[in-house]
């Protein structure tokens, strides 16, 4: 009798818990939801959050909230969004490296990618070669050329020790056997306005924070490190056409719920988000500032994540980056 009545009792919580899921998936959403963005404003990040907040708040009927959290090398906002109330109103818009890199560059993250659940993939970039005008070369060969013979002479900028641009810029060094100076910034915006002025005279990143300098002349595009060359950059050639075979750089953007969030809700996110994006005039936007979109479903990001996070640890320890 005792053994049936805690089936029964147990039986009833797992139905309410299946209940009060799908009653929060019907009812959702009631009110705002943000989108926390682990980057200041400017960049590849922001702009993601910013192309699918508007079109993702008709979808819901909802205002969608971009909520700019830099710093920590993202962890702040990773922090945030993991130890917020798993209800569908809090999103983390992650981007790769610190998703799937943080990890690999220190043991004790003050979050996990445990405790984040897997949502949407809604975009990629590829990274650009990007130099001020003061750099005495025209061609990705050229650049290479007088990075040999001035070791140490020029610095590069990144978005944060651990960022895309830090990593990719290192595994440039090594394919390359070259060297360059360091210099981390808080996200994009600033590292940019560095390499305008000729502060900083590299950035390899994605093509948002850099394609209208390159297409006004105030810096040039040596290379698209990707297999095809970009739509907003016809005349800079890839990579490997530019001679240097085997170096592709690309950065993706996900969103995440805090883990815990009810399946349901995190099923109809996904598919409005899928919505959202598929509109003409997003992809028209994300045209025009050099991103491409890709949706993903939850199981599909979740083993890119997996795939990806295996990646990195073994560049990162190859290249001996550090979070410091």
């Amino acid at each position: 009798m005792n053994t049936f009545r805690l089936t029964q009792r147990t039986a009833a919580a797992l139905c309410t818990w299946l209940l009060c899921g799908l009653s929060l998936a019907q009812g959702f959403p009631n009110k705002a939801v943000t989108l926390v963005v682990p980057n200041p404003p400017g960049g590849f990040v922001d702009a993601s959050a910013r192309l699918l907040s508007d079109p993702l708040s008709r979808v819901l009927s909802q205002s969608v909230v971009v909520d700019n959290k830099g710093g920590g090398s993202g962890n702040v906002a990773y922090a945030q969004v993991a130890r917020a109330n798993p209800d569908g109103y809090t999103l983390l818009t992650s981007y790769s490296a610190y998703h799937v890199g943080n990890p690999a560059l220190s043991p004790k993250l003050p979050w996990s990618q445990k405790e984040l659940a897997p949502v949407a993939l809604i975009t990629v970039a590829t990274n650009v070669i990007a130099v001020h005008p003061s750099v005495p070369a025209n061609t990705l060969s050229e650049f290479i050329g007088y990075l040999k013979a001035n070791p140490g002479k020029l610095s590069y900028a990144s978005q944060g020790n651990g960022s895309l641009s830090h990593i990719g810029t290192e595994m440039f060094k090594m394919q390359t056997h070259t060297s360059m100076v360091h210099i981390p910034y808080r996200g994009s915006g600033p590292a940019v306005q560095d390499v305008l002025s000729g502060q900083v005279q590299v950035f390899i990143t994605t093509p948002p924070s850099v394609m209208g300098h390159i297409q006004a002349g105030k810096l040039k595009g040596l290379a698209v490190a990707g297999k095809t060359r970009h739509p907003g950059l016809p005349s800079v050639p890839t990579t490997a056409e530019a001679g240097l075979k085997g170096f592709e750089l690309e950065a993706w953007v996900g969103i995440f719920a805090p883990a815990g969030t009810p399946p349901d809700v995190v099923n109809k996110l996904s598919a409005s988000i899928k919505q959202a994006m598929d509109m003409p005039e997003t992809k028209t936007r994300a045209n025009a500032a050099g991103i491409e979109i890709r949706y993903l479903p939850p199981d599909a990001l979740d083993a890119l994540v997996k795939q990806e996070t295996e990646f990195w640890a073994k560049t990162i320890k190859a290249a001996g980056i550090t979070a410091d």
